[in-house]
């Protein structure tokens, strides 16, 4: 079965896009980790699928799938390339583009100028929106938000004391739910942050049941900051739409940050907008190639090289 794909990115957190409008897409774990595997597939943060809207409110619905092979709620750099693929590929010119995703509708405007905004959909922090079990942590208010003292080494020194090294017994975090779940905390310097030791500690926190993405942000100053996102299913990418918003808005009810705020992440610089309810994120949507890929072939060479 042939797959006609492109190769897109937005930021550096690159995706394979796939048309299940004009061919058949029928999706699978299996699958999803074949195309996202960088050494064996083509190679992707997440697999972004376009098929047709089950809601008259929307255009087209909208599926993400982490290289993992897990399906996830929302993607935001991804939903920026999801409608430059829509308008590219002739699917349709509508613009702004209505998108179904699995928490309901976002909106998403294509500029003249090579930037896509995202209207991201509802923002919340309350830990069952997550879901999240903060029974019995210490919390403490920053602002408007509710910190939460998260245990990182339950479990983790009696299995495996050297992994522990000099890491901290906790870490303070925010929690902010955009359809996805996130962990935001504030560090110094995030080039200088322990993101590949501390984030798969908390994106498998127990206390999250369906996993995390953890946020590291730096205050650079009211407008500005630099992060670091370590991704559920993923791992640590160039740049997350998502965690750009929720780290943004984290930062607000915590009254350290002002909107609108450039977010500095690896892979390129996003810009949120954040009133209190209305969520808007801007940044680049780019094309790489297309190509055809024979789906049921590369699953198979893939079983045979593990």
């Amino acid at each position: 079965m042939n797959w006609n794909f492109t190769k897109m990115h937005g930021a550096g957190n690159d995706f394979v896009v796939l048309d299940g409008v004009r061919q058949t897409i029928e999706m699978t774990p299996e699958r999803a980790r074949a195309l996202g595997d960088r050494h064996f597939g083509i190679g992707a943060d997440q697999i972004l699928l376009v098929e047709p809207a089950s809601s008259p409110d929307a255009d087209f619905r909208y599926r993400i799938f982490n290289s993992d092979g897990s399906e996830v709620e929302h993607c935001g750099n991804g939903a920026r390339c999801f409608v430059r693929f829509v308008h590219e590929t002739g699917l349709s010119d509508r613009n702004p583009l209505r998108a179904e995703i699995a928490t309901g509708i976002i909106v998403l405007d294509e500029g003249d100028d090579e930037q896509v905004t995202v209207e991201m959909g509802s923002t919340r922090f309350d830990p069952a929106s997550l879901p999240f079990d903060a029974a019995g942590l210490a919390t403490r208010s920053a602002g408007a938000d509710t910190l939460y003292t998260l245990p990182l080494l339950d479990g983790v020194a009696a299995a495996a004391p050297s992994a522990c090294g000099d890491l901290p017994a906790t870490v303070e975090v925010s929690i902010v739910a955009i359809s996805n779940p996130h962990a935001v905390q504030i560090v110094d310097d995030v080039d200088r942050a322990p993101v590949e030791r501390i984030g798969p500690l908390v994106e498998s926190h127990s206390r999250f049941p369906r996993r995390v993405n953890a946020g590291f942000m730096q205050i650079v100053d009211r407008n500005t900051i630099r992060l670091r996102v370590y991704e559920r299913g993923a791992g640590e990418t160039l740049a997350c739409g998502t965690g750009a918003c929720a780290a943004v808005a984290a930062g607000i009810r915590r009254g350290v940050l002002d909107t609108p705020v450039r977010v500095h992440a690896r892979g390129g610089v996003l810009t949120v907008d954040w009133d209190g309810s209305s969520l808007r994120m801007t940044g680049p949507a780019t094309s790489v190639y297309t190509g055809l890929v024979d789906i049921d072939q590369l699953v198979f060479s893939m079983a045979l090289s593990r």
